[in-house]
């Protein structure tokens, strides 16, 4: 812990402080000036004017004490020109003392030796021995979602920041960020980079590039994961080094393209873990609508098991006198053949030859375009800039230029008869009103949207949006499974994947005696043990101490399963 003699030191050693230095010390010169020609003066006319003799030093107590608004006791001029002086030193005392020299000495030594010790605060190095922890370039929209994962799993992690005053920023509001510079090998080597469980690069694709062949030079064996703008950048960013390269506006498109559902009323495969599927189940069109769970007998049936029903963008927990509507999703789990099973339960219906309808022709736009017409749907996009008109003119079946917010517009791209619309304007505002817009002209559409920000959630699904998905939830998941080395699975906003070791209160009970489903709202899917994992596991199957529990579920009700498993002893 350095001195604070040593602090000011360091700190008086920087151009700046000396710079600042050389103003306060030429206003402090030129206040002792100005206190001795007062005290000249106080003589002059005291001897002259008052016939009066005073010391010298007496002079200088009576200049202060009347500068600094302390005086006229002991010592007064009788003339009146002595009190016109007075009233002078008195005046220029005021602002000298009482305005100036507080300002000079707070702008010039104070404020940036404060500011000085808040940049001093972030660490340069990671401590000595560090290793299995996450590197995280730099900060952007992922960086606090895939943080929040990490800590909850226990996994220590730091962010480079090359800002000296952002990174403490950082480290006080409770983040492990270094001061470093993601193009510097020696940061990366202080940061330990060659004991790192991964390396996140998300900065620009240049940058990116940049620090991935400064990880190499460091390290040949840590994984990289990095975002890339642009798909031409994917290359470009393997050959630097890269393990994965993540397009994340591709991804997200096509994820948004994935949830449209209208192929009529059969389970659609949305998410795989180990030997089992996981799909959506349209209710609407089925002669489910109308039945509790139970009633519905679907594990009977085919095999598979309900794990979470989707009413309006919410994941609901599952309860057995819950009864499906036809707006319902069933979410639901089981092999290959039990999936073909469940689809032949049901008549298909003839997949819709009309349109689907997506606004906002940018990177995620244009992308769940094209995945949608590659899986024979037909779409029609609707972009309100003009100058984008080239680059989508063969992207969509059809490409309305114009304004959704217009409501001619909108209905001319086909809003009255398309079955789904997609949202992937990159402005959540828009998006909500959109949601509620779409949702109010045609009532019985699906609608499937980005988000930018998580906060906007509630808002969104309230809006009428049936299915939300943003980059900072799909970005954080890629990038934690990598971490965990275990199977990605991207349900939808606000929903994740938990693995958690069987709580001590719940050894020895069957699935069914625990309570987890009806007391938290958490789905298990799969019981690991012993190396082994038991996918959808039956209410008899018993916890045992060493296993661990893999779910389904919100952070809300993860944190609701800690609260009445995970209490302290």
């Amino acid at each position: 812990m350095k001195t604070l003699g040593t602090q000011i030191a360091t700190f008086l050693s920087t151009r700046d402080a000396k710079r600042n230095l050389k103003s306060l010390v030429k206003f402090f010169i030129t206040l002792a000036a100005v206190i001795a020609l007062f005290t000249v003066l106080f003589h002059v006319i005291m001897e002259q004017v008052e016939g009066r003799h005073f010391s010298w030093f007496t002079g200088l107590y009576w200049t202060l004490t009347v500068m600094s608004t302390l005086g006229f006791g002991d010592i007064t001029f009788e003339s009146d020109l002595g009190r016109v002086f007075s009233v002078v030193v008195l005046l220029s005392g005021i602002v000298l003392l009482l305005i100036m020299m507080p300002f000079m000495f707070i702008h010039n030594f104070y404020a940036p030796w404060l500011e000085a010790r808040i940049r001093a605060r972030a660490p340069r190095a990671a401590p000595p021995g560090t290793k299995g922890h996450v590197l995280i370039a730099g900060w952007d929209m992922i960086t606090p979602v895939l943080i929040h994962k990490l800590k909850r799993h226990d996994i220590p992690y730091f962010v480079l920041e090359p800002d000296a005053e952002k990174a403490s920023r950082y480290n006080l509001d409770g983040y492990s960020v270094l001061n470093a510079r993601q193009d510097s090998q020696s940061d990366w080597e202080a940061a330990g980079a060659a004991g790192a469980r991964l390396i996140f690069a998300n900065d620009d694709d240049p940058d990116n590039t940049n620090i991935t062949l400064t990880v190499r030079e460091v390290t040949r064996d840590v994984p990289i994961v990095a975002l890339a703008n642009h798909l031409d950048s994917v290359d470009i960013l393997e050959l630097s080094g890269a393990t994965q390269v993540i397009a994340l506006g591709e991804l997200l498109g096509e994820y948004l393209a994935h949830r449209v559902n209208i192929q009529g009323a059969a389970a659609h495969v949305v998410g795989a873990f180990r030997d089992q599927l996981i799909a959506e189940l349209p209710i609407h069109g089925t002669p489910l609508a109308g039945k509790s769970i139970r009633d519905c007998r679907l594990r009977d049936r085919a095999g598979v098991t309900v794990v979470g029903i989707w009413v309006q963008g919410r994941l609901h927990p599952v309860h057995p006198h819950r009864v499906l509507d036809s707006k319902s999703v069933a979410l639901v789990m089981g092999t290959r053949e039990q999936i073909e099973a469940l689809n032949q339960s049901f008549a298909r219906r003839k997949p819709v030859d009309v349109p689907v309808l997506v606004i906002g022709g940018g990177r995620v736009g244009s992308a769940a375009t094209r995945k949608l017409r590659r899986d024979g749907v037909q779409v029609h996009l609707l972009e309100r800039d003009p100058s984008l008109r080239q680059a989508l003119e063969n992207v969509p079946d059809c490409l309305i230029i114009g304004d959704a917010a217009d409501r001619d517009t909108l209905l001319g791209a086909g809003l009255h008869e398309a079955p789904a619309v997609v949202l992937t304007t990159h402005d959540d505002a828009v998006n909500i009103y959109l949601s509620v817009y779409c949702r109010r002209l045609r009532p019985d559409i699906r609608i499937v949207s980005r988000i930018t920000h998580e906060r906007n959630l509630d808002a969104i699904t309230r809006a009428g949006a049936d299915f939300v998905l943003g980059e900072a939830s799909l970005g954080s998941e890629i990038v934690f499974s990598r971490v965990l080395g275990r199977e990605m699975v991207i349900l939808g906003e606000g929903v994740e994947l938990f693995y958690q070791p069987v709580p001590r209160v719940l050894e020895g009970q069957n699935l069914a005696e625990s309570g987890i489903g009806a007391k938290t709202g958490l789905t298990v899917i799969a019981i690991e043990e012993n190396g082994a994992v038991v996918t959808n596991p039956h209410a008899g199957d018993r916890l045992h101490a060493g296993a661990r529990l893999i779910m389904i579920g919100s952070v809300s009700q993860r944190d609701e399963f800690a609260r009445l498993f995970l209490k302290p002893a």
